[in-house]
């Protein structure tokens, strides 16, 4: 589960993926009964919209998912936003699923931070995870459903402009997310 800023990008970036078998947008961090988008809106409930997304590791590693999610997906050192978004709902979070995970995610920080990758500190969160809640219908998949938006070709589009330049050996050109970016051209 990874959490960094509105989950409609993240999830089309990560569906480009070849490997990855589903990406799910929706949200981790707190409870169930408030996993829905007009309270998770609020920055109260706990919640960071996040993806699940779930892939074959003979064909993708965890570190690849590591290097697009640091170098691609969000910026690690914005605290609690994310380009226009605003609010712990969009913070850069890890929710691992066990100890190697986490232990992966903190090398490959330490290793961002040791290289000076960014100029500013990473503030990445790692949790455990606790629980995941897909979001409502109409945020799945947004990204291919209404890639006219101002939001999406303003703040989303240019993400899987950049995956497709940084990791062109990583990218499934038959992914939907591709399809949109072939139409653009």
């Amino acid at each position: 589960m990874l959490a960094g800023g509105c989950f409609w990008g993240m999830q089309a970036v990560f569906e480009s993926l070849r490997g990855v078998t589903r990406v799910v947008a929706g949200f981790s961090g707190g409870e169930p009964d408030t996993a829905h988008y007009e309270m998770v809106s609020t920055g109260t409930t706990g919640h960071a919209e996040s993806v699940d997304v779930t892939y074959d590791p003979s064909k993708i590693s965890f570190e690849d998912l590591l290097d697009v999610y640091f170098l691609v997906a969000h910026d690690p050192t914005e605290l609690n936003r994310q380009g226009p978004d605003e609010g712990t709902q969009y913070r850069s979070e890890i929710f691992y699923t066990s100890a190697t995970q986490r232990a992966q995610a903190q090398a490959y920080i330490a290793s961002l931070e040791k290289r000076h990758v960014y100029a500013g500190a990473i503030v990445t969160q790692l949790a455990p995870l606790a629980g995941f809640y897909p979001a409502e219908s109409y945020h799945q998949d947004y990204l291919v459903h209404n890639s006219d938006s101002p939001y999406i070709v303003y703040n989303d589009l240019p993400k899987l402009r950049a995956l497709r330049q940084r990791f062109p050996g990583l990218v499934n050109q038959d992914a939907a997310p591709m399809h949109v970016i072939a139409a653009l051209h």
